[in-house]
């Protein structure tokens, strides 16, 4: 069924259905955004511009986020919290009067309760450990062992810092075990080794 979405075109940033995504909402057209989100039904639309540049075409897939906690600033501007319910599909880009860009859009039926195979986990989990060892970043490893697996998939997947494309094709994923498969790939071609040196790529 389609759906009319208002839209927040953010380089960079992907949401996935069941995790959360705080915002800082400043830009006028965005506060407008967001107030008339909150008069209706509480959605927006995330998704990226394919450049980062004013009205640049977007990918075609995006997640819908429900604005969860608000926090209404006195000059305007708010704090938010979306809590991704579901990933959806542009149709097409409508005419609009607002500042802000809407799209009609078809919701997404993702599967549920997906799991991986102990094998897929298992990689995953070596590979992101030398990622996160070669990028200096401090984790909580016996946390991340206690995470089930689609919200450790998609939760990494929303915060690792990829450029554009690849968190869009992660995003893209029909399925978690493909996404974790393509995890796997990009962590590994984002932290190749040349004669010993690390070379590292990111956004």
């Amino acid at each position: 069924m389609a759906k009319r979405l208002s839209i927040f075109p953010l380089p960079g940033a992907i949401l996935f259905p069941g995790l959360q995504l705080p915002l800082h909402i400043f830009e006028p057209r965005y506060r407008d955004l967001v107030g008339s989100a909150l008069a209706k039904d509480r959605l927006i639309g995330i998704i990226q511009p394919q450049r980062s540049t004013e009205g640049a075409p977007l990918y075609d897939i995006g997640c819908v986020g429900r604005i969860d906690d608000v926090e209404a600033l006195e000059d305007g501007r708010y704090n938010i919290v979306l809590d991704g319910e579901a990933r959806f599909r542009v149709l097409r880009e409508l005419d609009v009067t607002t500042p802000f860009r809407q799209v009609e859009a078809e919701i997404l039926e993702d599967p549920e309760n997906e799991f991986l195979s102990s094998a897929e986990r298992g990689n995953f989990e070596f590979e992101a450990r030398r990622f996160a060892d070669l990028q200096g970043y401090a984790v909580d490893w016996d946390s991340v062992a206690r995470l089930d697996d689609e919200t450790l998939i998609n939760g990494v997947a929303q915060i690792i810092p990829f450029d554009t494309a690849s968190k869009q094709a992660l995003l893209e994923a029909p399925n978690l075990s493909q996404r974790c498969e393509l995890m796997v790939q990009l962590m590994q071609f984002f932290a190749l080794r040349d004669d010993g040196d690390e070379i590292v790529t990111l956004q």
